[in-house]
């Protein structure tokens, strides 16, 4: 194992090479709902600005099709901060607002304020990498400034075999 220059830079490596998905998501968000969607997908995730940063390029199964998606994560050594969007092929020009944070020992917190049809909510991103062949992705909305949270997409990640 490698020590970075920059603690806290080498995060995200866990997460280097190929991945199956399988995702659990919220049919409507912060509003009562109660039904989910399963569905498969695939991603592939390679170090970027010198191993500031990386790209996890993900292909998403859901029921009525399939679409493409990126995370771009980049990390400031000043700060300790790492920064992911989302870009959303359905939606090409739409970079989500940025959530921020860092992990602390196996589990990682990241935050932004967002806002969800025309109201302002918090959102959370929780990596958990205890299992780093089985690591595990949540994404939460808060519409009371974080006081309770609604999970509303989990994605357990299996580590494959990458193609050669």
């Amino acid at each position: 194992m490698h020590t970075p220059a920059h603690p806290g830079a080498d995060d995200f490596d866990f997460e280097f090479g190929t991945y199956a998905i399988h995702h659990r998501r919220l049919n409507r968000r912060l509003s009562g709902c109660e039904d989910w969607t399963t569905f498969e997908g695939r991603c592939t995730t390679r170090p970027i600005l010198g191993g500031l940063g990386n790209l996890e390029d993900n292909t998403l199964d859901l029921p009525d099709g399939r679409y493409r998606a990126v995370a771009l994560r980049s990390f400031d050594p000043a700060s300790g901060l790492w920064a992911i969007w989302w870009l959303d092929g359905r939606a090409p020009h739409a970079l989500d607002v940025p959530v921020k944070g860092r992990f602390d020992g196996p589990i990682g917190l990241f935050f932004a304020d967002d806002v969800l049809d025309g109201r302002d909510i918090k959102v959370r991103f929780t990596w958990d990498r205890r299992n780093l062949d089985e690591p595990r992705w949540e994404q939460a909305f808060s519409a009371d400034g974080g006081t309770t949270w609604e999970t509303n997409w989990v994605m357990r990640f299996t580590r494959v075999a990458d193609a050669t």
